[in-house]
């Protein structure tokens, strides 16, 4: 049973320490959908995203009205367009169709995002997930709410340096076709090694070919209540602080299964996972980058950064396991610039830079996230910073990302603008040295020797 004082705790967080759900996440199988005609196929996405998620936007809104947690996202994910669109594009311009039913669905049932338009190119790539790549620059310069990713790594198959060498190409490009809104369309793309199936948060979310027909999964998260935790115990031991992050966690998780538990039950729709995730926005208060301050750090950046965004990330997992029997996704810190105003602060402060931040997401639970660069980047140099974030994924057998932006005439110094939840950013320095002849050479980078466990 929950007591009053447990309900005045909870309100406190939310009214006063930014404790919410980030999302609710209906994810929906499109095989069902799968046609040669790509006319045909698109009606049939339409019609079942309409179908399934008509009540979606709804329901979270009733649920935020009684149980006063808010709801900041109602979104969509769906079966990889890679493999439902195979047998029915012929040519990039046919997966472009494609997307842009997915987004006239998005709108029609009133979600923020769809995610799922998407590769997974590990080991390989088929003719159809090509095209489907080479289409997203496209893609995301016509549509609002699609979001993209293509997995280009995992543990178990290596890193497919050939899908590297040609996302540097398709960042540049998608920069380039929304260079008026500062570059925008690469802040709905994603490069991800040992992606989940069941991730609710975008850019990278998709429903895995493993999942049920349809499953609610939900991101909670809650980095002003960890935040104001540690205030209470500021200079106390390790243990101490490693005990008040995981009884915060369990705290914040609890609130998120009973959103997704009422969710589910509420569409009829299967349980899946809570995804308890300390994901920043660029409201004070509500800063990954604070609560490394508060652990100790005058800056993110400062030595001791990684030390303590590790001990953050896994307290955070180790309270959130006790709180529910299906936490998945990724669940742990997230570290995205320009969503966080204690990452833009520290940046321009020039205490964080990209090298460090990369030696940070060894630890983290995502990885390069939300980074603005010089829009002269060459997309060989996007290539290779996505195949070191790779590496670390593969090797570490974690889920690393990377969603770089790099801001058509803008240059070390600018600021770069997104709106919403996606914020601000300055534009941060890139090593300029080139590594064209390694991201040239073609094929795989193999696996580690400690991916064969059989």
């Amino acid at each position: 049973m929950i007591n009053m004082k447990e309900v005045i705790e909870t309100n406190k967080m939310i009214e006063k320490e930014n404790l919410d759900v980030r999302t609710i996440t209906l994810g929906i199988s499109l095989i069902d959908c799968i046609d040669p005609d790509v006319d045909r196929l698109c009606e049939k996405i339409k019609e079942k995203i309409g179908k399934k998620a008509e009540k979606l936007v709804e329901t979270g809104q009733s649920i935020e009205k009684e149980f006063g947690i808010p709801i900041v996202n109602k979104r969509i994910s769906v079966t990889p367009i890679g493999i439902i669109g195979a047998s029915a594009c012929r040519e990039s311009a046919d997966f472009v169709k494609i997307a842009k039913a997915l987004d006239e669905a998005a709108k029609g049932v009133g979600v923020n995002f769809v995610g799922g338009y998407s590769a997974l190119v590990s080991k390989g790539m088929t003719r159809g997930e090509e095209l489907l790549i080479r289409s997203i620059p496209d893609a995301l310069s016509v549509t609002e709410r699609v979001m993209s990713s293509v997995n280009a790594g995992s543990t178990k198959t290596g890193i497919n340096m050939d899908a590297v060498r040609l996302m540097g190409d398709v960042i540049r490009e998608t920069a380039e076709k929304t260079a008026d809104k500062d570059s925008i369309g690469c802040t709905k793309l994603v490069v991800l090694c040992n992606a989940p199936d069941d991730n609710p948060f975008m850019a990278g979310a998709f429903h895995g070919v493993t999942e049920a027909d349809e499953i609610i999964n939900v991101g909670v998260s809650g980095p002003g209540v960890v935040k104001t935790a540690l205030e209470k115990v500021r200079g106390e031991s390790f243990e101490v602080l490693c005990e008040t992050i995981k009884k915060t966690a369990f705290k914040v998780t609890r609130a998120g299964q009973l959103v997704a538990r009422e969710a589910s039950s509420r569409l009829g729709v299967p349980f899946g996972i809570v995804d308890l995730s300390l994901a920043p926005t660029p409201a004070i208060g509500d800063s990954v980058a604070d609560i490394l301050k508060e652990i100790g750090l005058e800056q993110p950046g400062a030595p001791g950064t990684t030390a303590a965004l590790a001990l953050l990330n896994d307290n955070v997992k180790k309270g959130g396991v006790m709180a529910s029997s299906y936490v998945g996704g990724l669940s742990g810190a997230f570290i995205p610039v320009s969503e966080d105003q204690g990452m833009i602060d520290a940046a321009k402060a020039g205490a964080l830079t990209i090298e460090k931040l990369e030696a940070m997401t060894c630890v983290c639970s995502v990885g390069l996230d939300m980074i603005a660069i010089p829009g002269d980047t060459k997309s060989e140099t996007i290539s290779g910073i996505i195949a070191d974030e790779m590496a670390i994924g593969m090797v570490n057998a974690k889920t690393t990302a990377v969603r770089v932006i790099p801001v058509i005439g803008k240059k070390v110094g600018d600021t770069a603008s997104f709106g919403g939840l996606l914020g601000y950013a300055p534009i941060m320095d890139v090593n300029s040295f080139s590594c064209s002849d390694f991201v040239g050479r073609k094929g795989r980078i193999p696996a580690p020797i400690h991916s064969f466990k059989n």
